[in-house]
């Protein structure tokens, strides 16, 4: 089919949104079909070999940027994203704005419509209403079932079940493949010798910094390998840690996507330390219905994970391949970087939940201690996550169209 492709999302960028976008078209063209790709003119022409570097990727779609203005809320960028889909001559419209979805069905055609966020406002929840009442072939994603729960109660409206699919993210298992011993890895990567807890990703607030700083400060017999985040936030973490005098932990700043599975193999146990409120890139609150693109990642790299207890991430794992631990509290402050307001999360000293600190410590430290477990956890893990491949994902959503 002929896809046009169409997201508000900013390309490139290093955004979850937008990764995800381009994993969604990769897959999709790997399934046979011809996309084509339109965003918000945010940046100059992007290079093809620039998105494949900086994404990760081995295919990528032809990428039209399209004239979006914020003082217009974007209206100009659906509208100018509708008539080049048509000049395309798509088959098919896939998007993640409901209001691209809903003009799409107006215009006859059949439509994916991808949600990973509750809906914002009176009018995104009038704008997912008219998808519903518009008439046409069309599928509504989900990344979880907490998603659509929440959705539901936010458009006070019973979404159909043949309309409507739970399509968790996925990863690419082929980036996964053949990896080496934890020991080997931090070898490759000129890391410390020795036991290492990692994280990947990045610290928007709700992420976990606060706790990976209180965690490497109570285990100094322990490396800690902190991989990602934005230049500020680095800074001023390595700043907090140097005031600290926490010796035990890498950080490594951002990273080419190619090499994050190396990084996640270089860990002995991989972390995903979510607070109860999780703030997305966009500001708005995502704990409830969170879906990591991480947490497939560290499935991949048959790493042990101990994790947040949150219920959507229960979606995926399970007591069988991953170790629970209570969500923390969030205490959110601002700090004054380089001239703006930059979200750093909960500022460590004192961390308010002093439990939830020591419950995370002596799960952590059980695991260091069980090699054997850590292996069970890991195999466990990697063998659940081979079916949630991008490529079988969208095979799934594709299937409804045929």
């Amino acid at each position: 089919m002929k896809i046009a492709l169409i997201t508000n999302s900013r390309i490139p960028s290093l955004t979850a949104n937008s990764i995800q976008a381009m994993k969604v078209a990769q897959a999709l063209m790997q399934l046979g079909h011809d996309l084509r790709m339109f965003a918000p003119a945010e940046t100059e022409y992007v290079p093809t070999e620039f998105l494949i570097t900086h994404y990760g990727l081995r295919l990528t779609p032809r990428l039209e940027l399209l004239p979006s203005s914020k003082r217009l809320k974007r209206f100009d960028f659906i509208f100018h994203a509708q008539r080049a889909a048509k000049k395309f001559g798509a088959d098919l419209i896939y998007t993640w704005l409901p209001q691209s979805a809903v003009l799409g069905l107006w215009a006859g055609y059949p439509v994916v419509l991808e949600m990973h966020a509750d809906v914002s406002g009176k009018m995104g929840a009038w704008w997912l209403r008219q998808f519903w009442k518009a008439r046409g072939q069309k599928v509504m994603t989900v990344t979880t079932s907490a998603l659509r729960n929440a959705l539901e109660r936010s458009t006070k409206i019973q979404f159909k079940d043949d309309a409507l699919l739970v399509a968790p993210n996925g990863v690419e298992l082929e980036k996964y493949d053949g990896l080496p011993s934890p020991a080997e890895a931090r070898r490759q990567l000129n890391l410390p010798e020795g036991l290492t807890v990692g994280f990947t990703g990045h610290i928007y607030p709700g992420r976990g910094a606060d706790l990976l700083f209180e965690l490497a400060k109570q285990m100094p017999q322990v490396n800690f390998l902190w991989v990602g985040g934005t230049p500020e936030l680095v800074e001023f973490w390595r700043g907090k840690l140097t005031e600290a005098k926490i010796t035990n932990v890498t950080m490594t700043g951002f990273m080419k996507h190619e090499s994050i599975p190396l990084y996640q193999a270089a860990a002995d146990i991989l972390l995903m330390p979510y607070s109860r409120s999780i703030s997305a890139s966009s500001g708005q609150d995502i704990a409830e219905v969170i879906n990591p693109m991480k947490m497939f990642e560290y499935m991949a790299s048959a790493r042990a994970i101990v994790s947040a207890d949150l219920p959507s991430i229960r979606e995926v794992l399970n007591e069988g391949n991953a170790v629970f631990c209570e969500a923390g509290e969030l205490g959110i402050r601002n700090q004054e970087l380089g001239g703006g307001r930059v979200g750093l999360g909960a500022l460590p000293g004192p961390y308010r939940d002093h439990e939830v600190i020591g419950n995370w410590r002596l799960a952590i430290e059980a695991l260091l201690a069980d090699e054997a477990r850590r292996r069970e956890l890991g195999n466990q893990a990697r063998q659940d996550v081979e079916q949630l491949t991008w490529v079988k994902r969208e095979q799934r959503v594709m299937n409804l169209f045929s």
